[in-house]
């Protein structure tokens, strides 16, 4: 009987791994709450019509990409529905904004979310087919102040602030203003025409792209198609006054509190709800594929999907990206994750319930710790420990009689012999 594996495309995340993901999700918590965001957790499947509308028919997620199914009717007077396991998490926030009637307070909503999406792209490193994202969204009515500009600046400050407290550093931030509502219509006329007798010549992507979704084309990364991209139209030529007033105190408010950014004239990003500030964040460890999160502003999404005006900006960052940037840092491969504080080695089968309770004692001391087993002998208690621990704990007859445990430090070589009541203090200082 063959062996049966994850599906492609998806993998397990398995211990130590999984305690970088937490330390990534924990941090992204603590600094979302400091700038007062609550969580929301929306459905990981939705109607389709929720993505077709919101994020775009001709956008490459909804027509090549999406996992979509019939859930048909259990009765005949229901009507079978479309659904689709959600490709990003911003139509799900703001149709939930929308149901819940959440701007009827007329407040800000700032809202965060941590969980999968689901898209069928080629598998490469850094991206799967199940992948995980943490994001989050500004939006509210407009007398509520969701249309400033400060918005932007502040979303963008915070998740400087983030990766910063990640320890990621050379990150790039990139921005641009695709415009608003009617600066788009205009510019990509001017880009469809200008594409006329320059898509034969691109990639078969990039011919495609200019029938159905001009815009797309300037995220084309072919090598020999950048040169005829360049000379295309600039978006940021058809900006009205409004969009270039808007964007200038983005950029004035990030410059006084010192986030660095550049200025990517194609950076329009692949969604159609997009308006104005565009952004992405990218790190140079991650290759080719360098984007360590991105997102924009969209004022006009909800009313796209049925709800009333309410502008918003938000982003989503690929957890599985910042696990590899963290991963890649000289100070994270120093640092595994996996070691406990302490290993715990009674040494006889009689010092076995002692040692449960001094590893419970430690444990509740806020310390990792691995018990290991009386029948062990005394070098493989000291080879298990090394394996799994930055420091043995020998606990034997004597040691249960005197109060006093040794503890040999493995990364240091140093051996002491330590009072049991102040052990935490020691293995915590260690």
């Amino acid at each position: 009987m063959s062996q049966i594996k994850a599906v492609r495309g998806t993998r397990d995340l398995l211990p130590p791994e999984t305690e970088l993901w937490n330390h990534i999700e924990a941090t992204a918590r603590r600094v979302f709450a400091r700038y007062a965001f609550g969580e929301i957790r929306t459905p990981i499947f939705e109607d389709t019509q929720l993505f077709a509308r919101g994020v775009g028919e001709e956008t490459d997620i909804v027509s090549k990409e999406m996992y979509t199914w019939e859930d048909r009717a259990r009765a005949q007077s229901e009507k079978a529905q479309m659904l689709t396991l959600r490709p990003e998490n911003t139509a799900g926030v703001v149709r939930a904004y929308i149901e819940y009637k959440l701007g009827d307070a007329g407040l800000l909503q700032k809202l965060y979310y941590i969980g999968p999406q689901f898209r069928r792209e080629r598998p490469q490193k850094g991206r799967y087919r199940q992948f995980f994202q943490i994001g989050a969204e500004v939006i509210g009515p407009p007398s509520a102040g969701s249309e400033s500009p400060l918005r932007d600046a502040e979303v963008l400050e915070m998740l400087a602030t983030l990766l910063e407290e990640l320890g990621i550093t050379g990150w790039t931030l990139e921005m641009n203003s695709v415009g608003s509502a009617m600066d788009r219509p205009r510019y990509v006329q001017a880009l469809r025409e200008a594409l006329v007798d320059v898509a034969p010549t691109l990639c078969i992507d990039c011919q495609r792209r200019a029938v159905t979704n001009p815009l797309r084309v300037l995220d084309c990364k072919v090598r020999e198609d950048q040169e005829k991209i360049d000379a295309l139209p600039k978006i940021a030529d058809f900006l009205d006054e409004g969009s270039r007033a808007h964007f200038a105190q983005v950029c004035a408010a990030l410059d006084a509190c010192g986030v660095l950014y550049t200025i990517n004239p194609r950076l329009v990003r692949g969604l159609d709800y997009y308006t104005r500030t565009t952004f992405e964040f990218t790190h140079s460890g991650l290759g080719a594929q360098n984007a360590l999160l991105g997102g924009g502003r969209y004022d006009g999404l909800s009313e796209a999907i049925g709800g009333p005006k309410a502008p918003g900006i938000g982003f989503a960052m690929g957890a599985d990206r910042l696990v590899l940037t963290l991963q890649a840092l000289p100070s994270q491969a120093a640092n595994d994750p996996g070691l406990a504080d302490a290993y715990i080695a009674p040494l006889g089968e009689a010092q076995q319930a002692e040692s449960l309770v001094l590893a419970r004692e430690l444990r509740r001391a806020g310390l990792r710790v691995e018990l290991g087993d009386g029948s062990f002998r005394l070098k493989k208690s000291f080879e298990m420990g090394n394996k799994l621990a930055r420091a043995i704990v020998l606990f034997g007859e004597d040691e249960a009689r005197s109060g006093i445990v040794t503890v040999k430090n493995f990364q240091t070589g140093e051996q002491t012999k330590v009072p049991r009541n102040e052990l935490s203090s020691v293995l915590r200082r260690d």
